[in-house]
C-alpha cells in the first residue's frame, strides 16, 4: 500500500514538494487579548527595574508584553515577588489547593500575573500584596488561566481550553487527578501542557485509568524515565490500549542493538513523534532486501533517517526519486552509501538543484539523467541560486544548462562560498559575436564606440538572424540608409523573429492605415505589443472623432506615452473619456 501511495505521485506533487522548504514550519499563535479579571479594578503605577524573576516556564516577567501592547519590562522584582505571594496564599490558604500545585501555578504563570497587577493601584511596593489579596476576597480568578500557563501553554493556546461555566479548578476532579498522577509520577508540570493540548482525553480519564495505562506500558519492560520521556514525546501513546506501532519500534530497534536510552537521545520533546510512520520507515526497507545487520547500520549512523519528522522526510526523498526513475533497489542502495549529512539537508541541497535546474530551462528528462547518476553528489552540495550562477558564469542559460549536462561533477564548484570563475567563450559564440561585429560595421557603426558595445549588448541570437531581420525591415518598403539609423537608435528591434517583425508590419500598414515610413521616425513601434498598439490607437481615433484631440498627432506620441500622461492630457479632456478607455481596455487585454 505504501509503495503504491509513493509511486502515484504525480509531476504537480514533485513542483509542490520542491516549492516547499522541508523544514517545520512552526505556527505563529497570535496573543489573544484575554478577558479582564476585574472589570472595575485601576491601573498600577509601576517602578523600574533592571532584574526580574525566572520562571519554571522561562518567562520572565519583566519582559511580558501586556494586552494593551504596553511592556510590562517596569514591574519591579519586589513587586512581582509580593504578587506571587499574594497569589500563592490565595490559591493555598483560601482555594484549598495543594501547595505545590499553588506555588507552580503562582510563579510560573507570568502573562496571568501581569494582567492581575494592573488590575491594583498602590504606589508602594511593599503594599502590593495586601491589595492583590483584597481584591482576590472580592473578585474570585478563573484559576484554569495560570493552572493552564503553568502548565507551559500560552494564553493564545489554553484560551480555547478554558471551560465556560467553571471558574475553580476544584470543580473539574478528573482533571485535577490526572494532573496529578503525571506530577507524581515524575513528568515535569511544565511538560503537561503538551500532553493536555495533544491529548485532552487523558485528562477525562476516570479515576486509576491513567495510572494503570502508565503501569501497563512498565510491564513491557519500559522504565519510568524512559515512560517519561516517550510520553513528552508522544502524549497520545496515553490513548486507548498500548500503542502496537510504538512497542514494535522499540522491539526492531532494540534487535539491531539499540538500548532505550540511544532511542531516548535521539527524541526532541518540543517534537511529536509518529511511530506508525517510523514503523513503516523500518519495515520499507526490510521489505526492499536490508538486512537487520545492514537496516542496523544505517539506523546508526543516520538516526534522522527514522526521526526526523518521523520518517515523513525520508518518505519524501522517496518519493521524489521515485519521480524521477529510480527504482527501490537503486534507492536501497543510495541510502547504504548516505553520506554525513542530515537528512533533511540533503532533501534541501536536492531541492535546491532542481530549481536552479528548473530555471535554466532543463529538459524534465535531462533533470532526470542528472539526479539519477549523480543523486548523492546533488545532496551534499549547496549550490548557488541562478542569478547568482549566470552572473559568474557570465553566460545564458542554455550555456549553464548544456555546461552542467557535461561537467555534473562540476557542480560541486558552484556552491555557496567558493568564487565562480567565467567560463571561456564557446567557439559558436565566438563566431558569433564576430558576425555580429561584421554586420554592425557594415551597418556603420564604429568600432569599439559606445554604441557599438550598447548595440552587442542589447542584440539577442546569432549573427546570421540579425542580417534576416534586418533584410525583413527592409523589403517591406523603406531605404537600407533609413533602417541603418532604426538600427542606431532602437537595435532592440532585431531582437525580434523575422516572422513578428512582419506581422507587425503588416499590422501596421493594413490594418491602422499608417505609411511603411511611419517606421523610420518611430523604429520602436516594433517593441511595443500588438494590444498596447491597437488598444491606444482605438483610443485616439475615437477622442479625434469626438473632436477633443489634435488629429496630427504621431503615432510615437500615441503609442509611447505612459498611461497617467495620456490620460491626464487627452483622455481626461472629454467627460466620456475615461469610460471609454476602460472600455477599450476591458477588449484589446484579456488579462483585464
Amino acid at each position: 500500500m505504501l509503495m503504491t501511495r509513493l509511486q502515484k505521485l504525480t509531476t504537480a506533487s514533485v513542483l509542490k514538494w520542491v516549492s516547499s522548504s522541508f523544514a517545520e514550519n512552526h505556527l505563529r499563535l497570535s496573543r489573544t487579548p484575554l478577558q479582564p479579571i476585574f472589570p472595575n479594578a485601576q491601573t498600577l503605577r509601576l517602578y523600574s527595574s533592571r532584574r526580574g524573576l525566572e520562571t519554571e516556564n522561562s518567562v520572565n516577567l519583566e519582559n511580558t508584553v501586556t494586552s494593551n501592547g504596553e511592556n510590562a519590562a517596569r514591574i519591579s522584582r519586589i513587586i512581582i515577588k509580593e504578587a506571587q505571594v499574594a497569589l500563592l496564599d490565595y490559591l493555598h490558604c483560601t482555594r484549598g489547593l495543594q501547595f505545590m500545585d499553588a506555588e507552580n501555578m503562582s510563579k510560573n504563570s507570568p502573562h496571568f500575573l501581569e494582567k492581575l497587577l494592573r488590575r491594583v493601584d498602590n504606589e508602594n511596593e511593599d503594599e502590593v500584596g495586601w491589595s492583590i489579596a483584597r481584591y482576590l476576597r472580592y473578585h474570585p480568578i478563573n484559576e484554569f488561566e495560570p493552572f493552564f500557563e503553568s502548565l507551559g501553554l500560552k494564553p493564545s493556546e489554553y484560551v480555547p481550553y478554558l471551560p465556560r461555566s467553571l471558574m475553580f479548578l476544584t470543580d473539574d476532579g478528573l482533571l485535577l487527578h490526572n494532573y496529578t498522577v503525571l506530577c507524581r509520577y515524575g513528568i515535569a508540570r511544565n511538560k503537561i501542557g503538551k500532553i493536555y493540548k495533544e491529548a485532552i482525553e487523558v485528562f477525562r480519564y476516570d479515576f486509576e485509568v491513567l495510572s494503570s495505562k502508565l503501569q501497563a506500558y512498565e510491564e513491557l519492560g519500559i522504565s519510568q524515565s524512559a515512560l517519561i520521556k516517550f510520553i513528552v514525546a508522544s502524549p497520545y501513546l496515553l490513548i486507548g490500549d498500548v500503542n502496537a506501532a510504538f512497542v514494535e519500534v522499540l522491539e526492531i530497534l532494540k534487535s539491531f542493538g539499540f538500548e532505550t536510552c540511544w532511542i531516548e537521545e535521539n527524541l526532541l520533546e518540543e517534537h511529536s513523534y509518529n511511530w506508525s510512520r517510523m514503523l513503516e520507515v523500518l519495515h520499507l526497507f526490510s521489505e526492499k532486501g536490508c538486512s537487520d545487520e545492514q537496516l542496523g547500520v544505517l539506523i546508526g549512523q543516520h538516526p534522522d533517517i527514522l526521526f526526523e519528522g518521523s520518517g515523513k522526510t525520508t518518505f519524501s526523498l522517496i518519493g521524489f526519486l521515485l519521480k524521477f526513475g529510480f527504482t527501490m533497489s537503486q534507492i536501497y542502495s543510495m541510502f547504504l552509501k548516505f553520506p554525513k549529512i542530515q537528512v533533511m539537508k540533503f532533501v534541501l541541497n536536492l531541492r535546491n538543484c532542481f530549481l536552479v535546474f528548473n530555471k535554466i530551462e532543463m529538459e524534465v528528462a535531462e533533470i532526470g539523467k542528472i539526479i539519477r547518476s549523480h543523486p548523492l553528489l546533488l545532496g551534499t552540495i549547496a549550490i548557488k541560486k541562478t542569478n547568482t550562477l549566470l552572473a559568474g558564469l557570465n553566460v545564458g542559460k542554455k550555456r549553464l544548462s548544456r555546461y552542467i549536462q557535461e561537467n555534473p561533477e562540476e557542480l560541486k564548484n558552484l556552491v555557496l562560498g567558493r568564487r565562480v570563475e567565467p567560463l571561456p567563450a564557446a567557439e559558436e559564440d565566438q563566431i558569433s559575436k564576430a558576425q555580429k561585429l561584421e554586420f554592425l560595421l557594415d551597418k556603420g557603426f564604429v568600432e569599439n564606440s559606445n554604441k557599438m558595445k550598447a548595440a552587442l549588448k542589447l542584440f539577442r541570437g546569432k549573427g546570421t538572424e540579425l542580417k534576416e531581420r534586418f533584410d525583413c525591415i527592409v523589403n517591406a518598403g523603406l531605404d537600407r540608409e533609413d533602417v541603418c539609423k532604426m538600427i542606431e537608435v532602437s537595435p532592440q528591434i532585431l531582437n525580434l523573429k523575422k516572422s513578428v517583425i512582419e506581422k507587425k508590419i503588416d499590422f501596421l500598414v493594413n490594418h491602422l492605415g499608417y505609411p511603411v515610413s511611419s517606421l523610420a521616425d518611430f523604429p520602436s513601434y516594433l517593441s511595443y505589443r500588438t494590444e498596447r498598439v491597437k488598444f491606444r490607437v482605438f483610443m485616439y481615433n475615437w477622442l479625434k472623432g469626438q473632436g477633443a484631440v489634435d488629429p496630427r498627432l504621431a503615432l510615437s506620441t500615441i503609442v509611447a506615452m505612459s498611461d497617467v500622461k495620456f490620460l491626464k492630457v487627452y483622455v481626461n479632456l472629454h467627460p466620456t473619456g475615461p469610460q471609454v478607455w476602460k472600455d477599450f481596455k476591458s477588449k484589446f487585454y484579456s488579462k483585464y
